[in-house]
């Protein structure tokens, strides 16, 4: 098992755009400088929340540039996960050596392969590289699901497939993962709703859309429920809870957009197949933010 240990919180970052359509690299850089100074464990640029299917390569380059400059030491689980084989290997070698500290690989979307076809898959995948992996379990957007049996069989089998991002919202099945995980292998929360849940029963933390919002206050409830400080921590989960179910009233990363630009953090553009954000979408996030920062 690699020594790198992931846990805390870590924000899956979302990418800016201008107004004509490009990347917006300075606000990407004040979003990564604001999640530093707020205590954020790691980052993880170009997954799900970062569209980065939308991206072009020398996008993904240009933003793997900004997130190791600004970085401060922090290490970048890489998205890189396709519903190919060869593709994820595509996509490794783009991003290899632009300061891949690991790699977030995503459970085959669409294809919907079987549970020997994942382990075949991710078995491949973690011969393929000397860096750390984290699979990423996500079957609402997937298709399918990885079951605790395929995700213990990999952690024992495979010594660079460090950890599990875990998005199934399955509590027992994440119960079952954390019961049966080898020493040294974390399990991550993909749900920041399901979080604080996650991590009394064992988890090592979470990979937020939220805290691109509140990194501060999403560290926070991380820190706390990893020192067992499980009441301030539910506070905090309970103070946020209403936020954590916005961020998903329409498909990620949208309103988690509308929110920062509410903020005035950045734009709130999406690219196709997105769509921007509804009216109700930015009211909810307008009255949230509203009370969470008065708070």
């Amino acid at each position: 098992m690699s020594d790198m240990l992931l846990k805390g919180c870590g924000t899956a970052l979302v990418t800016p755009f201008t107004e004509d359509g490009g990347i917006d690299t300075a606000a990407y850089a004040a979003l990564i400088d604001r999640q530093v100074a707020a205590g954020v464990d790691f980052l993880v640029p170009l997954a799900t929340t970062g569209e980065t299917p939308a991206l072009s390569a020398e996008e993904k380059l240009a933003l793997m540039d900004t997130a190791v400059s600004h970085a401060a030491g922090r290490p970048l689980l890489v998205g890189c996960g396709s519903n190919s084989f060869n593709a994820t290997l595509d996509n490794m070698e783009l991003l290899d050596g632009h300061g891949v500290d690991a790699w977030l690989v995503v459970v085959p979307y669409y294809n919907k392969p079987t549970q020997e076809g994942q382990y075949r898959y991710f078995r491949a995948v973690a011969a393929a590289t000397d860096k750390p992996i984290v699979i990423y379990n996500v079957p609402g957007r997937t298709g399918a699901n990885m079951t605790a049996d395929t995700c213990i069989r990999l952690a024992n089998e495979c010594e660079n497939i460090i950890a599990i991002k875990e998005a199934s919202g399955n509590y027992a099945q994440v119960s079952e993962i954390i019961r049966r995980a080898p020493e040294g292998f974390a399990v991550l929360s993909g749900d920041d709703d399901m979080t604080f849940a996650f991590m009394a029963t064992g988890a090592h933390g979470v990979i937020s859309v939220a805290s691109n919002a509140f990194p501060a206050e999403v560290a926070e409830m991380t820190h706390r429920a990893a020192a067992g400080d499980y009441a301030g921590a539910r506070e905090l989960h309970h103070r946020l809870f209403p936020f954590f179910k916005a961020c998903f009233v329409e498909s990620n990363p949208i309103p988690v957009k509308a929110a920062l630009e509410i903020m005035g953090q950045m734009r709130s553009d999406v690219r196709l197949p997105l769509a921007p954000a509804s009216q109700h979408t930015k009211d909810i996030m307008n009255q949230l933010i509203g009370e969470l920062c008065q708070k």
